[in-house]
C-alpha cells in the first residue's frame, strides 16, 4: 500500500506566517503538524512508502526538512506549479502523481494540514475490511461549519449521499481530506478528469464514484482540526497542549505570567509579559505586552503593547 500526503496548497489564511513555509510545518508541541502524521505512516507496516505532495515552490524546504527528518518512508514528489492560480486542484494532482510515481496499489491520501485524534492504521484497518473506496468522516456539529466541506449522508457506514460544500446542510458530518482507494479505483481518476469534471475539490471526486458503487465512511469521535486560520491553528496547539505551555529548553521567560496553552519556541525571551493562548516562534523578543490569541513569527521585537487575535509576521519591531 502506498500513501499520499497532500502538502501543496499555499495557505494564504495564515500570511505571512506561511508565506515562506508550508503550512504543514506549524509547530505543536515539540513536533509539527506534518511530523504527527508521518509517525502514524511510519509505524503502520502495510504502507511501504509515503509520497509527499507538494508544489516546486517548497519542493525545496520540503526536501531539506526530509532530509534531516527521523522518517524512512516519505520521498518528495513535486507538482510543476508555483503560483496557487496555477494549481490544478488537489484530483488533478493525484491523478498527475499516480501517473508520475507509476502507483499501482491500494492508496491512502491525507491532507497535510490535518490534526486528527485517531491512528491512521485505524482507518487503514476499516478500509481493508470494506475493500471499497474509503473516507474518514467528522461530525463538526455546526451546520454553518458544515457549508465549507463535503458532506455526507449515511445508511450504516455506506456513503449514500454526498455533497462538496452545500449551501443548506441537512446534517453535519462532513468529510475530513483523509481517503483510501483501492488499486482497481485508481484509473479511474484519470476517466474522472477525462470526462470533464471539478478537478479541485476531491468532494467531488467521492461524490461521482458514490454514484458508481459502494463509498463507506470510517467516523470517529475526538478531535479533528483543519489547521487552515489563525484560529484554528491555535486551537490545535490547544487541544495538543491540553491547557500545558510549552517552553524550549533555550527561551527565556521571567517575571511574567503565562495562561494556559501558550507556546515559547528556541531562543525567544519574554519579560514582564502575559500571554495566553500564544504562539512565539524562535528568536524573538517580548516585553512588558499582554498578548492573547496571536501568532508571533520569528525574530520578532514587541514592546509595551497589547495585542489579542493577531498574526505578526516575522522580523517585525513594534513598540
Amino acid at each position: 500500500m502506498k500513501a499520499v500526503v497532500l502538502a501543496g496548497g499555499y495557505a494564504t489564511r495564515l500570511w505571512p506566517i506561511t508565506k515562506h513555509r508550508p503550512k504543514m510545518f506549524l509547530p505543536v508541541g515539540d513536533e509539527t503538524v506534518i511530523d504527527v502524521i508521518f509517525e502514524d505512516l511510519e509505524e503502520d507496516d502495510r504502507i511501504s512508502e509515503v509520497f509527499v505532495s507538494t508544489n516546486e515552490r517548497f519542493a525545496e524546504t520540503f526536501e531539506e526538512y526530509l532530509a534531516e527528518s527521523k522518517f524512512e518512508k516519505p520521498t518528495l514528489s513535486v507538482e510543476e506549479t508555483v503560483a496557487e492560480d496555477e494549481k490544478f486542484g488537489v484530483v488533478g494532482a493525484l491523478e498527475q502523481l499516480i501517473d508520475r510515481e507509476n502507483v499501482d496499489e491500494d492508496m491512502v491520501v491525507i491532507a497535510g494540514d490535518n490534526l486528527l485524534s485517531f491512528d491512521v492504521s485505524e482507518f487503514v484497518d476499516f478500509f481493508e475490511e470494506k475493500g471499497t473506496p474509503c473516507i474518514a468522516a467528522y461530525d463538526v456539529g455546526s451546520k454553518e461549519r458544515a457549508k465549507s466541506y463535503g458532506l455526507v449522508e449515511l445508511e450504516g457506514d455506506r456513503v449514500v449521499n454526498f455533497q462538496e460544500k452545500p449551501d443548506d446542510p441537512n446534517s453535519t458530518l462532513v468529510s475530513i481530506a483523509c481517503y483510501a482507494f483501492p488499486e482497481e479505483t485508481l484509473p479511474k481518476f484519470d476517466e474522472y478528469l477525462q470526462s470533464g469534471n471539478n478537478p479541485d475539490e476531491p468532494g467531488w471526486f467521492i461524490q461521482w464514484l458514490q454514484q458508481k458503487g459502494d463509498v463507506h465512511a470510517f467516523t470517529f469521535d475526538g478531535a479533528w482540526f483543519d489547521i487552515g486560520t489563525a484560529e484554528s491553528y491555535l486551537d490545535a496547539v490547544s487541544w495538543y497542549l491540553d491547557g500545558e505551555n510549552f517552553v524550549h529548553e533555550s527561551a527565556t521567560v521571567t517575571d511574567s505570567e503565562l495562561g494556559e496553552n501558550v507556546h515559547v519556541m528556541a531562543n525567544s525571551v519574554v519579560e514582564g509579559s502575559t500571554l495566553e493562548k500564544t504562539v512565539i516562534f524562535s528568536d524573538s523578543t517580548i516585553r512588558n505586552a499582554d498578548i492573547k490569541n496571536t501568532i508571533v513569527d520569528e525574530d520578532t521585537h514587541i514592546e509595551n503593547l497589547d495585542l489579542s487575535n493577531a498574526l505578526i509576521g516575522a522580523h517585525s519591531h513594534l513598540e
